[in-house]
């Protein structure tokens, strides 16, 4: 039996699907069951927040595996009074009570989908991250995540329990939401967009490669308590992405080549400068380990994964 917490969510439906067409049995956890699983048969328990659960003990029955989905994501304009505790309550408590409970009931393996926000937020030219960079987070989404990665480490190294962390940066597939949603809806009416000039460096994961990777680490042996960046192996730049969802659309993206540097310079006076580093910064992926260790290759290529969402937006 596999749990999956976060069943219904971007990651954690498509993990779902791909585990019953794979012949597991799976116990999924999330406020809602989604529609896309309705006909779905497996074992969907309903709860109302993570963060409340204390006893997991009759969701334990029966599990060998945990794939841990459910975080409180980062937040563009966070509102609460101190995102870092409420990140923490979460992504943090939340997910180290259920790990203790689940090394005390006999789970086997625990599958971390982590953020490569734990690594930090932005790399520079010809430096990709790597799992071994020592360097702490400061962003409060990427500081939780880490503590979390700490927290479980510890566990497995006092209980018989092995872990499994994943660090994807961002990922895109079907019925994603958020900027790249947005991104994708001005490039399907033709707005012109003002991305016509940017010369960064940007890893990915296609939700599809992200699914089949975490498929592999359940089983694998080498994957026990271990660290991976993951990514579909090709940084590419925000001018070249819109252009490849452009194409996905059969459209022609109407792009304006406005400085990056003066683009940043407007974003900060508005109060968009995390929004400005994520179109105009570089944070590069070295997926090297994933591939070398566990012989993974992605199954999708960046192409093919717009193609699929363009059909499907």
């Amino acid at each position: 039996m596999i749990l999956v917490t976060g069943s219904s969510g971007f990651v954690g439906q498509s993990l779902t699907k791909e585990l019953l067409i794979t012949g597991y049995d799976v116990r999924g956890v999330a406020r809602t069951r989604n529609e896309s699983l309705a006909e779905s048969s497996f074992d969907f328990v309903p709860i109302e927040d993570f963060s409340k659960i204390l006893d997991w003990q009759g969701m334990l029955e029966g599990v060998k595996v945990i794939v841990h989905t459910i975080a409180r994501v980062h937040i563009m304009d966070d509102k609460v009074e101190n995102p870092l505790d409420a990140f923490r309550q979460l992504n943090v408590h939340a997910t180290l009570n259920l790990a203790k409970q689940a090394a005390v009931n006999g789970v086997k393996r625990f599958i971390f989908i982590s953020s490569i926000k734990a690594n930090g937020e932005a790399t520079s030219a010809g430096k990709p991250f790597l799992e071994t960079n020592n360097t702490i987070p400061t962003d409060p989404y990427g500081l939780s995540k880490f503590e979390a990665e700490q927290g479980l480490l510890e566990i497995a190294e006092q209980t018989n329990m092995e872990v499994v962390i994943i660090r994807p940066p961002l990922i895109y597939g079907p019925n994603v939401k958020a900027n790249f949603a947005s991104m994708m809806k001005w490039v399907k009416i033709g707005v012109p967009l003002p991305f016509g000039a940017i010369n960064n460096k940007r890893s990915l994961i296609a939700l599809d490669n992200l699914v089949n990777f975490i498929m592999i680490c359940i089983e694998h042996p080498k994957a026990a308590n271990e660290i991976f960046l993951i990514s579909d192996g090709q940084a590419i730049s925000t001018t070249e992405l819109i252009h490849k969802v452009a194409k996905a659309f059969g459209k022609k993206a109407i792009l304006i080549p406005v400085s990056a540097k003066l683009m940043g310079r407007v974003a900060t006076l508005v109060g968009k400068q995390a929004v400005a580093d994520r179109l105009f910064g570089s944070l590069e992926v070295d997926s090297s380990k994933a591939r070398n260790l566990l012989d993974w290759q992605p199954i999708i290529t960046m192409d093919e994964q717009l193609q699929k969402m363009a059909a499907v937006f």
